[in-house]
């Protein structure tokens, strides 16, 4: 099995996939899903060098449940699964 290791800040994150179906139950094809924005962090990089030499160390950690943009970062896809590889600041919130 492969592994991600990210540079950087940059995060790994794997995509949380939404209901088929509305809370009436209605099943929504592909074309009316909105393209997932909620995830779960699986690796971070070792931060940022800043021009002091030190590193920015980042805010979110494995196992978090974030928000991230909905057209940020490179998806791919690895032994089947899919994951986005974002920036840092392109993820707006921990979820609690």
């Amino acid at each position: 099995m492969a592994t991600l290791k990210p540079l950087g800040d940059k995060v790994v994150v794997q995509v949380v996939e939404l209901e088929d179906k509305t809370a009436s139950g209605i099943f929504l094809p592909d074309s009316a899903k909105k393209k997932p924005q909620e995830g779960k962090v699986i690796a971070i990089g070792e931060g940022r060098t800043l021009d002091s030499g030190e590193k920015n160390t980042l805010t979110v950690k494995v196992g978090d449940r974030v928000l991230f943009s909905k057209y940020g970062g490179n998806e791919v896809t690895l032994d089947g699964e899919e994951y986005t590889i974002l920036d840092e600041d392109q993820i707006y919130a921990i979820l609690g």
